[in-house]
C-alpha cells in the first residue's frame, strides 16, 4: 500500500518526484533479491516554502513464513535497538525539565545502584549511559519477569554483570545501560517506562501504532522474526525479548509512526500539530558529536545522545540499526535535505537489502551517496596476525582467535540468556580475511555481508578486539 504524496505549492524549488509506486515496486524487487520474506519502507521528505510533508509507506512480501500472512504498511514490526533513540529523547525530556543533568551520576536517582566496581558505581552518570561509554557488560538480558517491576529487579540483578572496560575509556554499544535509562525514567516520573514512553512519545507524537508490550502489538498484524530467509525460510524460536530489556529495543511500530518520531527530530523538537515534544537544544545534542567509535564502518564514526552519526562522503547522517529476534530494523535521517528513511524487516540480517535500498533512495531524492559497502580487497592484504591471537571474552561472548593452515580464523561461542532465544548452541568459526592494518573482515552465518573485525588497545595498554559493535577485551594467556 503506498500513501499518496502531497505535492509542492506553485513556485517551489524544484525538486526530484517522491514517486511512491517507484519505490513500493523497489523495495519488492529489492526484498525478494536479497531473500527477505516481509518489509515495510517509509519515507518522509520535509515541505518547502508551506507544502505539505511528502510520504511514502509501503511493504511487501509476508509477516511470517508458515502463514503467509501478508505484510502491510498498517503491520508492525520489531524496530529492536532504534527504540533506543526513543528512550533517549525521554531522556532528554527529563533534561529538560530540570530532574537531573547529564553529568548527573546514575546513583544519585538510584541509590540501590550496586555495579560490580564500585568506583563504577559511584562515577557512572546519564551522560555515559546515553552514549555507551559506561564500560558495564552490554549484552545481559536476564528474563525479570513480565511483571512492571521487570526492571527494578534487572537493576538489583545488573552488579552480577562484568565491567569490560574502564568507565568512558573507549565505546561499547551497551543494551543493559538503556535497560538503566528505563529505570531512571520509571524513578523519576512514577510510572513504567511503557506508561512514559506512551504519555510522553507516542500520545503528543499521534502514534497509533507503536506499542511497547506483546500483548499491545498483537492488537495488530504483527511480524515474526525469520533466521533464515529465501526458498527456505526458517523463523525464529521465540517471538521476543524478555520486558527487562525494554528501553534497550522492545518497540514494535509502523513505518508511518517511526518516521513521526523521526519528523519530530527534523523539527527542531516539533510534532506535526506543532506540540513542542523536545527542545531545540536537546534535539541538537542527541545529533551532536560526543564521543568517538573505535570501529567506524558497521554504523557510524561517532555517536551522539542516542543516535549515531554517519558521514555519508561529507554529509552528516543519523540513525539507528535495530536487531531482535530473526528481525531487523534501519532509520537513516539526512538532516540537510530534510528526509527520513524507515526500513522494517523481519528477518536477522538484512542488512544487504539496506545498503543496496538506501543508496538508490538518498541518491536519487538529495544527490548524497553512502560509503562503498565493507568488502574484501582485490588483493589479499599482508597483516600479520600474531600481535592478536588470543581469547577474547564477555558476559555472553568468548571469540577466539587462532592461525590454522596459514590462515588466522575466530571462533565465536555465544552463551547465556542469548544463546537460547536465537538457538545459537554450536560456536560458529569463520576466516578472519585481512583488510589493512589490525581491520579483518568476517563474514557470519546467515549473512550475506562482510562485517569489519577491529584490534586496538587503550592508552593504558589493554588489548581489545571491536566486532559487531561491541569492544570485547583480551584475557591473559
Amino acid at each position: 500500500m503506498t500513501t499518496p504524496v502531497t505535492p509542492g505549492t506553485p513556485g517551489t524549488l524544484k525538486r526530484p518526484d517522491l514517486d511512491g509506486a517507484h519505490w513500493e515496486a523497489r523495495l519488492a524487487e529489492l526484498a525478494k533479491k536479497h531473500g527477505v520474506p516481509g518489509a515495510q519502507l517509509g519515507i518522509l521528505r520535509l515541505g518547502v516554502d508551506g507544502a505539505d510533508d511528502e510520504v511514502v509507506t509501503t511493504a511487501t512480501g509476508v509477516l511470517h513464513a508458515g502463514t503467509g500472512q501478508p505484510a502491510t504498511a498498517d503491520s508492525v514490526f520489531q524496530i529492536g535497538s532504534v527504540s533506543k533513540v526513543w528512550t533517549a529523547t525521554v531522556v532528554m525530556q527529563l533534561v529538560d525539565e530540570g530532574r537531573f543533568a547529564l553529568d548527573t551520576p546514575v546513583v544519585e536517582i538510584l541509590p540501590e545502584l550496586a555495579l560490580r566496581d564500585t568506583e563504577v558505581t559511584k562515577k557512572v552518570t546519564v551522560w555515559n549511559l546515553l552514549t555507551h561509554t559506561s564500560g558495564i557488560d552490554g549484552d545481559v538480558f536476564t528474563d525479570t519477569g513480565r511483571g512492571d517491576d521487570a526492571l527494578e529487579k534487572y537493576v538489583a540483578q545488573l552488579g552480577e554483570a562484568a565491567q569490560n572496560h574502564p568507565i568512558g575509556a573507549t565505546w561499547s554499544y551497551c543494551n543493559s545501560g538503556f535497560s538503566l535509562l528505563g529505570r531512571i525514567i520509571e524513578v523519576v516520573t512514577g510510572k513504567t517506562w511503557d506508561d512514559a514512553m506512551r504519555e510522553r512519545l507516542f500520545v503528543p507524537l499521534g502514534l497509533t501504532h507503536t506499542t511497547t508490550l506483546p500483548e499491545e502489538a498483537m492488537v495488530f498484524a504483527h511480524a515474526m522474526g525469520h533466521l533464515k530467509g529465501g526458498d527456505e525460510p526458517q523463523t525464529a524460536p521465540v517471538w521476543g525479548l524478555p520486558r527487562s530489556v525494554g528501553p534497550a529495543g522492545l518497540i514494535t511500530s509502523s513505518p508511518a509512526d517511526v518516521l513521526g518520531f523521526a519528523r519530530m527530530h527534523l523539527t527542531g523538537g516539533v510534532a506535526a500539530d506543532g506540540t513542542r515534544v523536545l527542545s531545540e537544544e536537546s534535539v541538537a545534542a542527541m545529533a551532536d558529536y560526543q564521543t568517538e567509535c573505535p570501529e567506524k564502518i558497521l554504523l557510524g564514526d561517532s555517536w551522539g545522545l542516542g543516535w549515531f552519526r554517519c558521514d555519508w562522503n561529507g554529509h552528516r547522517a543519523i540513525g539507528h540499526d535495530g536487531n531482535t529476534i530473526g528481525q531487523a530494523a534501519f532509520l537513516r535521517l539526512l538532516p540537510e535535505a530534510g528526509i527520513a528513511v524507515s526500513l522494517n524487516t523481519n528477518l536477522a540480517s538484512a542488512i544487504t537489502l539496506y545498503q543496496e535500498l538506501y543508496e538508490e533512495i538518498f541518491s536519487a531524492l538529495a544527490d548524497v551517496h553512502l560509503p562503498a559497502p565493507f568488502e574484501l580487497p582485490a588483493e589479499r592484504a599482508e597483516v600479520d596476525p600474531t600481535p592478536y591471537l588470543g581469547t577474547y571474552a564477555r558476559e555472553s561472548v568468548t571469540e577466539e582467535v587462532y592461525l590454522e593452515d596459514g590462515r588466522t580464523w575466530m571462533r565465536t561461542t555465544v552463551s547465556g540468556p542469548v544463546a537460547e532465544a536465537s538457538g545459537a548452541a554450536e560456536p560458529e568459526v569463520h576466516e578472519l580475511v585481512p583488510v589493512g592494518d589490525a581491520l579483518f573482515a568476517v563474514k557470519p552465518d546467515k549473512s550475506e555481508a562482510y562485517y569489519p573485525v577491529r584490534f586496538y588497545a587503550l592508552p593504558t595498554g589493554e588489548e581489545y578486539v571491536h566486532f559487531g559493535a561491541r569492544a570485547t577485551p583480551k584475557q591473559p594467556a
